[in-house]
């Protein structure tokens, strides 16, 4: 028994000591042996102490044979990218580089008219789903959702994350209202671009955050509803 034992907590010991995990807490250095591009996502294949696997950042340039380092992430299975037109089976996705944070405002879009004239519109038509308003009717109509619980259903078009304590969504689904297509959303969970999702949130008018930070439309406290 105690040899089994004493063979065991040798395994776990090689297992911790020999192979980085890529969720793992703290510093995390590895090199870069493959860069793939796409218009928001710089995905990065690397290496450290363990197997090779996939990360992504935000778009930025990095070329092969770099040493990066980066802390946490939100790791995503079964990924599907359809710019690359690939499924990721794993990917951690990044708030950050060390060394290479993004602006801390950054990519918010924040105007006096609302988040969506910041954001590109996407190629996208979300089928609706009963219990849900559309963007174009939160547009049409925001009095009559003022403070209250509403869901909607789209995709996500811009995620910024640990801004001001809250992370940010632009979503869109293909709808519009004069020309306003984009819903500005905060949350507490962690979001990735690309994905079609249910979230239900608090609906708020005219959210001044100072710093030129204002919204016409935020749909705030969201979480995912599955």
């Amino acid at each position: 028994m105690k040899r089994t034992l004493k063979i065991l907590l040798i395994a776990v010991m090689a297992i911790a000591t020999g192979c980085s995990s890529p969720s793992g807490d703290g510093a995390v250095t590895v090199k870069v042996k493959a860069v793939e591009q796409v218009a928001n996502y710089t995905y990065l294949l690397v290496k450290g102490k363990g197997p090779e696997y996939w990360i992504a950042v935000s778009a930025t340039e990095i070329e092969v044979g770099e040493s990066i380092t980066y802390e946490g992430g939100m790791l995503m299975e079964n990924f599907h990218s359809k710019e690359l037109d690939r499924t990721f089976e794993k990917v951690l996705f990044l708030d950050g580089l060390e060394g290479n944070q993004p602006s801390p405002m950054g990519g918010m879009g924040g105007t006096t008219q609302g988040s969506d004239i910041k954001t590109d519109r996407l190629e996208t038509k979300i089928e609706a789903v009963a219990g849900t308003v559309s963007i174009a009717e939160l547009y049409a109509n925001p009095a009559a959702y003022e403070g209250k619980s509403i869901r909607v259903k789209g995709e996500v078009a811009k995620f910024n994350p640990n801004i001001m304590e809250r992370n940010w969504i632009h979503l869109q689904d293909g709808t519009d209202f004069e020309g306003k297509y984009d819903l500005t959303i905060t949350s507490q969970e962690g979001f990735v671009v690309g994905q079609v999702l249910t979230l239900e949130g608090i609906l708020a008018l005219n959210r001044d955050f100072g710093y030129g930070y204002n919204y016409a439309i935020l749909l705030e406290k969201a979480t995912v509803v599955n």
